[in-house]
């Protein structure tokens, strides 16, 4: 008997059994914030404490979700530090049973800490995760995890000689419920071997309260390809198991935002691995009608299928909510409410933290997601305005 068909066959019967086509009108919900992946599902209580950590540098509110994350699978946050007086008021309301702590030196140096996580200014995270790993402790960073290719060498020089953990929070493929589920199935051998991953990264510019000076300084916040597009080098390394890969071609510019000259609003990137080939487009360009901050979509390739995931909307049905997936083989076209679907990497991110493993995500896949960013955004041409002005 072919128990590794039968196994195949068992786990698509299963996972596809509770797809359904939702009927009820279609009712659009904003969400607030980018850190919102996985808040289509209720809000699960703290687990038990498993490992104690800190949260340093809490200039994007990402750092909420990373905590939040890290609280559901048994972490226990237990002091938190930021040079900004407003920020740390905030975030100790969002989190009072954290202590503020006097200083960085005060979390580095307590010993019951095993894991700092941060949300920086991005150009200062590198800096931060090399003084955490020197500190003795693991880190988890909010991306992009560096803004250039010397701060990339620099981490991956101090990680492996203290063999800390340096982790980055792609939270469209960690706390985006229907990306872990086209994982599953793709492991699973449901659309054949990956030929070709589609990332589309839209963004809004303005969401509520204005964004920070330090978001339109590009040494500061990296480019948009460093930035956004980390997420979509991360989901193509994943999903066609590259573990080599290089830039074919890169384009970025300011389109529309002669106000802000250091805000890169537009990139693409075409990109070759020894596992398959993928395009990533990302934008600052999402429009007011939109009942979310941006229409991220991923388009999976395979030889006998392919998966569409819509994670945050979809415009095109009923379905309310995000974490939408949409499984296409040689049989039938199936769509499949994710919500419910388990986020597993912050419990395995404790499991490597306690065991010294690697099961959430290899430190090397960690470094070459970042490196692509890096190496697109460093070789990409400059679009102006008219488009028709690309050059070096």
């Amino acid at each position: 008997m072919d128990t590794k068909h039968t196994d195949r066959r068992t786990f698509l019967k299963s996972s596809l059994s509770t797809a359904a086509i939702a009927a009820a009108p279609l009712v659009l919900t904003a969400r607030k914030g980018e850190a919102a992946q996985a808040g289509a599902a209720p809000v699960q209580p703290a687990a038990e404490p498993r490992i104690t950590f800190a949260a340093i540098g809490l200039n994007h509110g990402h750092v909420n979700g990373q905590c939040q994350a890290l609280m559901r699978a048994g972490g226990q946050l237990v002091s938190f530090y930021a040079k900004e007086p407003d920020l740390a008021a905030a975030f100790g309301k969002a989190f009072p049973n954290a202590k503020l702590a006097a200083s960085e030196q005060a979390i580095l140096e307590d010993k019951t800490i095993q894991l700092v996580t941060s949300a920086a200014i991005a150009s200062e995270r590198a800096p931060l995760g090399i003084r955490v790993m020197r500190a003795g402790k693991d880190f988890l960073s909010d991306k992009p995890a560096m803004t250039t290719l010397a701060q990339l060498a620099e981490v991956r020089k101090v990680q492996a000689e203290t063999k800390r953990i340096y982790s980055v929070m792609y939270s469209e493929r960690h706390e985006n419920r229907a990306t872990v589920r086209a994982g599953e199935l793709v492991q699973a051998g449901a659309i054949g071997k990956v030929i070709q991953t589609v990332g589309l990264g839209p963004h809004r510019e303005i969401q509520g309260a204005p964004r920070p000076d330090w978001f339109y300084r590009k040494e500061q916040y990296g480019g948009i390809l460093t930035d956004i597009a980390s997420h979509q080098f991360d989901q193509f390394l994943f999903f066609t198991n590259s573990t080599e890969a290089r830039i074919v071609a890169s384009q970025v510019g300011n389109l529309h935002h002669p106000d802000k000259p250091g805000l890169e609003d537009f990139g693409d990137c075409m990109i070759r691995g020894n596992g398959g080939t993928g395009y990533i487009r990302v934008d600052w360009f999402t429009p007011k009608g939109l009942a979310t901050w941006g229409d991220g979509r991923l388009t999976v390739l395979g030889t006998d299928g392919f998966i569409e995931i819509r994670k945050n909307i979809d415009i095109a049905s009923a379905h309310e909510g995000g974490s939408h997936l949409y499984l296409v083989d040689q049989k039938e076209t199936k769509y499949i409410d994710c919500k419910d679907a388990p986020l597993p990497f912050a419990g395995k991110l404790i499991d490597d933290v306690l065991n010294r493993t690697e099961t959430a995500m290899p430190q090397k896949h960690t470094f070459l997601a970042m490196q692509l960013a890096l190496e697109a955004e460093a070789s990409a041409q400059r679009l102006g305005p008219s488009l028709d002005s690309a050059r070096r």
